[in-house]
C-alpha cells in the first residue's frame, strides 16, 4: 500500500495522534489542510501522507505556533520531509523514554531527573505524558507482571513518576462541570503503577482527581468519601489474592453511599471467571481507554 491509499479511519487517526477527532474535523473544514479519501462504503480515510502532515502540524502546536500559523508554514513544506522531521521527532521521544527507563531501573535518579528535566524544556507537557511518561508506566507494569524486573523496581520506579506526575498534575486544567473522582489502591495493594495510569487518564480529560495511593485503612477510605462526596472512586488491584476483598469494599461503599460510582481495574481483574464478572459487572471498568469512556459514561 502507497502513501496516498486511505487505511486509517479518524478514530484511529485520533487515537495514534492523541488529538481529539472534533479538534481533527475543524481543522479540515476551517484550513482545508486535508481531504481524506472515501472507501466504497463511504467512509472518510486518511492515508500515510495525511498522517504525515497531521504529526507536522501537532509538533508545530507543541512548540508554540498556533494551528493558523502551522498551516501557513506548511505551505513550504515538502511531504517528505514532513515525514522525516515527525519520525525524528517520535524518535527523540522514545529515545529518552528508553534512556529513562533503563536509569530508573539502574536506580539513578540524578540521571533520572536530569532526563526528564531535558525531555520538559524540548516538549510541552502534554507531549511528555503522552509519549514518556503513561508509555513507560504501561511498559514497567508489564515487566513487573512477566517476573522480568524485581518488586523493588516497580516500587522505586513508581514512587519516583508519582512525584514527577503530582508535581505537574496542577498544569493541567480541570473542568468543573465534571465530577470529583477519588483514585485508591484496593486493600493491602501495594502497586500503584495501574492506578497512575488511570488517574493521568482522567486528568488528561479534567477530572479532578484526589489521588490517595496505597495503604489507605477501609474505615478512613469511608471517611473521605463522606467529606470529600465524589461521584465516582476507582480501585486498583493487581494481586489476585486481593481481588475479591477490593470487589467487597467496593460493595459496602456502594451500600453506604447511595449515589457514589464505584469502579475496579488492575491487571488481577482480567481473570476473574464468568460468573463473578456477571456478579461485579457493573463496577469493572475495563482495561484499556476506549472501555474505560464506555464505563464512564455509564453504558
Amino acid at each position: 500500500m502507497n502513501r496516498k491509499e486511505g487505511k486509517y479511519n479518524i478514530k484511529a487517526v485520533s487515537k495514534l495522534l492523541g488529538i481529539q477527532a472534533g479538534t481533527l474535523r475543524a481543522w479540515e473544514r476551517r484550513y482545508e489542510i486535508i481531504e481524506p479519501v472515501r472507501n466504497q462504503a463511504g467512509h472518510r480515510l486518511y492515508t500515510d501522507e495525511h498522517v504525515a502532515i497531521l504529526k507536522w502540524l501537532l509538533n508545530k502546536v507543541e512548540k508554540g505556533f498556533t494551528i493558523g500559523q502551522a498551516v501557513g508554514l506548511l505551505e513550504d513544506e515538502e511531504i517528505t520531509e514532513i515525514g522525516t522531521e515527525s519520525e525524528q521527532h517520535d524518535d527523540r521521544v522514545s529515545g529518552m523514554r528508553n534512556d529513562l527507563l533503563d536509569a530508573l531501573l539502574h536506580f539513578r535518579e540524578q540521571k533520572s531527573n536530569q532526563i526528564l528535566d531535558q525531555a520538559f524544556a524540548m516538549f510541552t507537557v502534554e507531549k511528555v505524558m503522552n509519549g514518556i511518561l503513561v508509555d513507560l508506566l504501561y511498559e514497567v507494569g508489564q515487566l513487573w507482571e512477566k517476573g522480568e524486573i524485581t518488586t523493588a523496581h516497580e516500587h522505586y520506579i513508581s514512587a519516583f513518576l508519582r512525584t514527577k506526575i503530582g508535581s505537574i498534575f496542577h498544569t493541567l486544567p480541570t473542568d468543573g462541570l465534571l465530577p470529583r473522582v477519588i483514585c485508591v489502591c484496593g486493600p493491602d495493594e501495594t502497586h500503584e503503577i495501574g492506578l497512575l495510569i488511570f488517574t493521568l487518564y482522567l486528568r488528561r480529560r479534567g477530572y479532578e482527581v484526589i489521588y490517595l495511593g496505597a495503604g489507605i485503612p477501609e474505615k478512613d477510605l469511608a471517611t473521605v468519601v463522606e467529606q470529600v462526596a465524589p461521584s465516582m472512586l476507582f480501585m486498583s488491584c493487581t494481586i489476585d489474592a486481593h481481588l475479591h476483598q477490593t470487589l467487597r469494599l467496593g460493595e459496602s461503599l456502594r451500600r453506604d453511599f447511595p449515589t457514589l460510582r464505584v469502579g475496579v481495574g488492575g491487571a488481577a481483574v482480567q481473570t476473574l471467571g464468568p460468573e463473578d464478572q456477571s456478579e461485579y459487572g457493573e463496577m469493572l471498568v475495563g482495561s484499556c481507554n476506549d472501555e474505560w469512556d464506555i464505563w464512564i459514561r455509564g453504558t
